[in-house]
């Protein structure tokens, strides 16, 4: 009699799980603007291969890179992604601006000084705040926050100090209107196009310079090989959300959003360290020696000045001119993020320093 109770035991226990997991798709779709071998295309490949390695395949996952799955317009991939034209996607701040106003507050210009100011924003009350009104709109942030970087300047004209060597200056920005206002208020000629046509133009010497982060874009795309100035000033930075449908998670059971969840912290911890490597004190290339993780460039900046670029580092008093300069943006765009974020951001940033 115990014999047979055991064995309906585990038939029933069976069968539950069958049913608990009757609801999953047979794949989900993550989206990503990049390719698979920056490591925010890398990270997103890890997450799927991860997943289906510890859920023991119920969760599998295709990887669509390149956009894919929004035809290259890459500020329509949140709105998909609430639509659940994909499940999942590893997005930039940046990206989703355009449907979210409050994460224009990582583009606000001249915010955050270093990684230890963002980090107290994005792991505190406003980053809290942002999370609670992506799941407002339809989206579960999990993990931790990625990052694509501080974005930086360079050019190929001459080196730039303060706000007057930027004057007429052509760069390319990204396509939102945070970036083209800062960069007019600075007395540039900011240009938005697609990044294949601005390396192109870059070569023919057409437009004179762009901002990105130095791990994930600069040296990746030897931007080097086009402009021999660099301007490291911290205007602006782009984290990465790894984010999922809220439909969808709310069809996994509790063992799986765990599973989920520590995957998802596990991986962004990876990639924030890769974007930082070389650039913060040391603490990103400690984690990644931790983990046994190689690191082919551990000195960023003395790689570019091996391979011909002058690197600028700009004073506290230079720095404060350029933040001068673009107070009017600031304050345009603290109306339009909310003035309870941005505030709560410089409170937190305060405490930081």
């Amino acid at each position: 009699m115990l014999k047979k109770i055991l064995v309906l035991g585990i038939v029933l226990s069976l069968i539950l799980t069958t049913l608990a997991f009757a609801g999953y798709k047979s794949e989900y779709k993550l989206s990503l603007v990049v390719g698979p071998s920056s490591p925010w295309g890398i990270a997103g490949q890890k997450f799927a291969e991860l997943i289906k390695e510890r859920t023991e395949g119920r969760i599998n996952i295709k990887v669509y890179f390149g956009g894919q799955l929004f035809a290259g317009k890459q500020t329509n991939e949140f709105l998909l992604l609430r639509k659940g034209v994909a499940d999942f996607a590893i997005g930039s701040t940046i990206n989703w601006s355009s449907q979210i106003k409050e994460l224009n507050l990582f583009s606000m210009p001249f915010m955050f000084k270093n990684f230890k100011e963002l980090d107290a924003v994005t792991g505190g009350f406003p980053g809290e705040m942002i999370k609670k009104k992506l799941k407002k709109l339809g989206v579960v942030s999990i993990g931790t926050w990625g990052e694509n970087g501080f974005r930086q300047l360079t050019n190929s004209k001459r080196p730039v100090k303060i706000p007057k060597d930027l004057k007429d200056l052509k760069i390319r920005v990204v396509g939102s209107p945070i970036f083209l206002d800062t960069f007019k208020a600075l007395g540039a000629n900011p240009l938005n196009m697609n990044w294949g046509d601005a390396q192109t133009a870059f070569r023919q010497g057409v437009v004179d310079g762009q901002e990105n982060p130095i791990n994930i874009v600069i040296i990746p795309y030897k931007i080097f090989e086009f402009h021999k100035y660099i301007t490291i000033w911290n205007y602006a930075i782009d984290p990465l959300i790894l984010g999922v449908n809220k439909r969808i998670w709310n069809g996994f059971s509790e063992k799986d959003k765990k599973i989920l969840e520590e995957t998802a912290k596990e991986v962004m911890d990876w990639e924030r360290a890769m974007a930082r490597v070389g650039l913060d004190n040391g603490e990103a290339l400690e984690y990644l020696n931790k983990i046994g993780q190689k690191v082919e460039i551990k000195e960023p900046y003395k790689y570019l000045e091996e391979h011909g670029m002058q690197v600028t580092f700009l004073t506290d008093e230079e720095r404060a001119q350029f933040k001068k300069a673009t107070r009017k943006v600031y304050e345009k765009w603290r109306k339009k993020i909310g003035a309870d974020l941005v505030f709560a951001a410089e409170q937190e940033i305060r405490k930081a320093k």
